[in-house]
């Protein structure tokens, strides 16, 4: 039986190589990739990483918002036996930048200009650096930067088995305390593996289901209810173009999985009510009377109320075909738990008891002149 997660990706792309794997907005339309091809490109990542310096207990730091590229490099450290640190890129700046030259990070995956910036600034000798939008890069001299479409065009030169077992850690999490003291959380292959397997049965997962990863990967929690899942039952996830479309690409795609925190949920509770009729309203006793009506026992004044309100208001949210809400984290409030259920959104918890222990690491403030002292402002910048 599989128990890691690249011997999970194995065994998709083996059971069912042309299904899509992967699907991801970009300039306006939805790109798809196959089990097959997720597979190939992750084991040229590997490649790639092996091939220079990284090796089996190495760490992959991750600095991004949600992507195939997060995603697809987080397996490729794994296949080498390594761990993958996802940086939430909500960090604030000052936060970000302490922790990058706190951590020292030698492999990056650095999104596009302003994450490669940021990782130059803290560690400007990293080893590799990755990043997936070359816009504003294109003056960049840095010899440890390359792209992932770079990386991904290169042919395999050999089979690289996964050298990776399942109580070996797969994802390792940062964040500084409230005394600024550096605290870390780590998370297994067998533990990934058994919340996902208890997420499946529970809620029935099929390879049919449509999932949205709108949010970076930067949480246990989301790795456990939304990666682990996707590669032990083998559907869809797909990725909106950019935090801006999300609710636009959720409309668009309807997934009928959803992963998300109470911040996700609360934000389109308060979507909603920021358009909602003013109380006192013709508009707002009608909403109100759907409501309540949509409940009642008497089917086809039910099916009206619903076809009236309900139904309307799930389409705006993007979740009319949503048949597991799946809430990660912190709960939600009273308030929004009860209008979701009110337009028959039934977000279901799951915990995300997160274990976070104190590194021996000292936060080492980054100086804002670092990066003017190793590059001389244009060693790996031919133009500012």
């Amino acid at each position: 039986m599989a128990e890691t997660l690249p011997h999970l990706l194995t065994v998709q792309a083996v059971e069912r190589p042309h299904r899509v794997a992967i699907r991801h907005k970009q300039l306006g339309f939805w790109q798809q990739a196959s089990w097959l091809a997720v597979q190939e490109d992750v084991k040229k990542a590997a490649q790639y990483l092996q091939q220079h310096g990284f090796r089996q207990g190495d760490t992959l730091f991750l600095l991004s918002e949600p992507r195939p590229e997060a995603l697809l490099l987080s397996l490729a450290s794994h296949w080498l036996g390594g761990v993958a640190a996802p940086l939430d890129p909500a960090f604030a700046q000052s936060q970000l930048l302490d922790l990058l030259h706190t951590l020292r990070p030698q492999f990056v995956f650095a999104e596009a200009q302003a994450q490669v910036d940021q990782v130059l600034a803290a560690k400007p000798d990293s080893a590799v650096v990755i990043y997936a939008d070359a816009r504003g890069l294109a003056g960049y001299q840095h010899p440890a930067l390359v792209s992932y479409a770079q990386m991904v065009a290169t042919p395999e030169i050999q089979a690289i088995a996964p050298a990776v077992t399942a109580e070996e850690i797969a994802f390792r999490f940062y964040r500084l305390s409230t005394d600024y003291a550096l605290e870390y959380s780590e998370v297994s292959h067998a533990e990934l593996l058994r919340n996902g397997r208890q997420l499946v049965t529970q809620e029935a997962l099929t390879a049919h289901e449509e999932a949205l990863a709108a949010r970076a990967f930067a949480a246990s929690g989301h790795a456990k209810y939304l990666l682990s899942p996707w590669l032990l039952a083998g559907f869809t996830l797909n990725f909106p173009e950019n935090l801006a479309t999300r609710d636009t690409d959720r409309r668009e795609l309807g997934p009928t999985l959803v992963a998300g925190t109470a911040t996700t949920y609360q934000r389109l509770y308060t979507l909603t009510q920021s358009r909602w009729p003013l109380p006192g309203s013709w508009q707002h006793r009608v909403v109100a009377w759907a409501l309540r009506t949509a409940k009642t026992r008497l089917p086809l004044i039910a099916a009206f109320a619903r076809w009236l309100v309900i139904l309307p208001l799930q389409d705006v949210l993007g979740l009319r075909r949503t048949r597991v809400p799946l809430l990660v984290g912190e709960p939600l409030s009273a308030e929004a738990t009860q209008f979701f259920a009110d337009i028959e959104i039934h977000v279901r918890a799951w915990p995300e008891a997160t274990a976070w222990q104190t590194s021996q690491l000292q936060v080492i403030p980054h100086q804002s002149n670092d990066l003017h002292s190793y590059l001389g402002l244009a060693t790996w910048k031919a133009a500012i």
